[in-house]
């Protein structure tokens, strides 16, 4: 299997390393300092379970790699509409898009079924930018249950969790997720192909949504967050709002808030991803978490007034820090 990681950034270059200690063609694309480390020295992994290296072809150019079987999208979800460019090399005619995307994907009522299917959220595909660039058909839904962060050029520092949850938006279990999946195993992760990938968005969501905002606006970690009670309080109304959005428009998640906070608290001091996009002065990838689900609220005619408070004072954080 030829992979290519468009994005080998703390989940990217993880995922990759992973993928080519289980004997897969892995190409990554990256650039700066990191780039430099890599090429240097391969992706050196430090975690609980064991740390390696991996040595896989590092580049800025995808035109070096040419089409791949599967293109492993690590790319902030706002960065996707521009992306063309970069993902165009590594396209041939049934080449999959696993994309490791936070909140509510592009794709999400593409061969949905039911009332809504094919309709286009706005706030995550604005005029159909990002559909122009990544075709729904090409998407094999992930959902990332992993924590890492860049401790440095090259350094990957795996936190906790090695689950990696796939699925076609059809609900079909595909060849193309079974051998991604098979690959990802074999490179010492966990991959299961979900009949029902949508599940493990809101699962996932029930987290970014709540966690990943308040984080930024308090500058707190996980475990702060939990332990602090009317912190908590508000997180749990969050995440009882974004039920209430899900079961609305067909998607029962199974996971009660009272265990995602416990899942939560159990990661520790771990900065969110906002967090730490914020601390180093990156875009805030906020739009596919709140204002996706703000929309989709709209249309199950959900009241989540929690939701869209919070959603106000983050979105004037995230307009502040791009100043």
């Amino acid at each position: 299997m030829k992979v290519a990681v468009l994005g080998a950034g703390a989940i990217g270059a993880y995922v990759g390393a992973a993928l080519h200690r289980s004997g897969a063609d892995v190409h990554l694309v990256a650039r700066g300092p990191h780039l430099a480390a890599m090429r240097r020295d391969g992706v050196r992994v430090l975690s609980p379970r064991g740390d390696f290296t991996a040595r896989a072809h590092a580049t800025d150019d995808p035109a070096e790699i040419g089409p791949v079987d599967v293109v492993f999208l690590g790319l902030k979800a706002h960065s996707y509409a521009a992306c063309g460019p970069l993902i165009e090399p590594l396209l041939h005619d049934t080449t999959a898009v696993v994309a490791a995307q936070n909140g509510i994907p592009w794709w999400y009522f593409h061969r949905h079924g039911g009332p809504h299917d094919g309709h286009r959220v706005e706030s995550v595909d604005p005029g159909g930018a990002v559909s122009a660039v990544l075709a729904p058909e090409r998407a094999v839904g992930c959902v990332v249950y992993a924590a890492t962060e860049l401790e440095g050029p090259g350094f990957v520092r795996h936190l906790e969790g090695t689950r990696f949850s796939i699925g076609e938006p059809d609900r079909s279990v595909s060849a193309r997720c079974r051998a991604f999946g098979e690959a990802m195993v074999a490179g010492g992760l966990k991959c299961p192909v979900e009949p029902d990938i949508r599940g493990d968005v809101w699962v996932k969501l029930l987290g970014n949504i709540s966690f990943n905002p308040i984080s930024a606006l308090a500058r707190a970690t996980m475990r702060q967050m939990c332990r602090h009670g009317g912190t908590r309080k508000v997180i749990e109304t969050m995440m009882a709002e974004t039920l209430a959005v899900a079961e609305a428009l067909g998607c029962e998640v199974g996971v009660s808030v009272e265990r995602r906070m416990a899942g939560a608290e159990r990661v520790g001091d771990h900065r969110t991803s906002t967090l730490q996009d914020l601390e180093r002065g990156k875009p805030l990838e906020l739009d596919v978490l709140l204002a996706a689900v703000v929309e989709l609220a709209d249309i199950g005619g959900v009241d989540v007034p929690t939701l869209r408070t919070v959603h106000a004072l983050a979105d004037l954080l995230a307009l502040r820090s791009a100043a």
